[in-house]
């Protein structure tokens, strides 16, 4: 399938604004948050402590009058320069053009899955500055396949799920963790379509490097097609 025919079928699986966090969060409560390396007020947080960006975040919301903050597709960030897991001496290894989109609000939230699906895989991503638990959704509409990720969720979230099982729209699929069981950050949503999952389980690159971008823009398009915040 030509790659715009893709996007184009991918966009018109939904007409309107499309959850992947708790429904009673309304699209007019979600605020866009900045947090590439563009973004000067950032010199002043601490990037490294999950507990100062939550602060931040936290002081956003008030600031704009929002409830939840969500961005980040084709972001370059600064915030994966502490882990070794992205960091690089070398510009052509360092990962810090981040593929999803993430939707900021507090541990626990529950997470919805925006279109049907089955469960095609689900893992606990150790590493620090990785995704902690992760779900991997595969959708299927006639010969239109793709794929969705959610990072960052609480352990129990895949203690007693099933590979391909049934999920439908809208239906709760995990809840976000704390910083302690999502890779050490302030808690909230990676979101991110794949169109090929490749041979990854439970994962898929969520940052690439300026080398690859090419091709994970590609195979990674913006969540937005679904979702349609604001």
């Amino acid at each position: 399938m030509e790659h715009a025919v893709f996007l184009e079928r991918l966009a018109k699986l939904t007409t309107t604004f499309t959850p992947v966090v708790d429904a009673a969060y309304k699209a007019h409560t979600y605020r866009f948050l900045d947090l590439s390396v563009t973004n000067t007020i950032l010199e002043e947080v601490d990037t490294t402590s999950a507990e100062a960006i939550q602060v931040y975040i936290k002081t956003f919301l008030a600031k704009t009058g929002g409830q939840v903050a969500y961005g980040g597709y084709l972001e370059k960030r600064s915030i994966y320069d502490r882990s070794i897991y992205f960091n690089n001496d070398n510009p052509d290894l360092k990962r810090n053009i981040h593929l999803g989109l993430d939707v900021w609000c507090g541990a626990g939230t529950a997470i919805l899955a925006p279109l049907e699906g089955i469960i095609h895989s689900f893992k606990d991503n150790r590493n620090y500055g990785d995704y902690g638990p992760c779900i991997v959704l595969k959708h299927q509409f006639e010969d239109l396949v793709f794929y969705t990720l959610y990072g960052h969720l609480s352990r129990e979230s895949i203690n007693k799920l099933s590979f391909g099982q049934k999920v439908k729209a809208g239906a709760l699929i995990a809840h976000l963790g704390e910083p302690s069981e999502n890779g050490d950050y302030s808690p909230h949503l990676h979101f991110q379509i794949i169109k090929d999952i490749e041979n990854y389980a439970g994962d898929y690159p969520g940052v690439s490097t300026q080398k690859k971008l090419p091709f994970y823009q590609e195979n990674c398009p913006d969540p937005q097609l679904l979702l349609k915040i604001n």
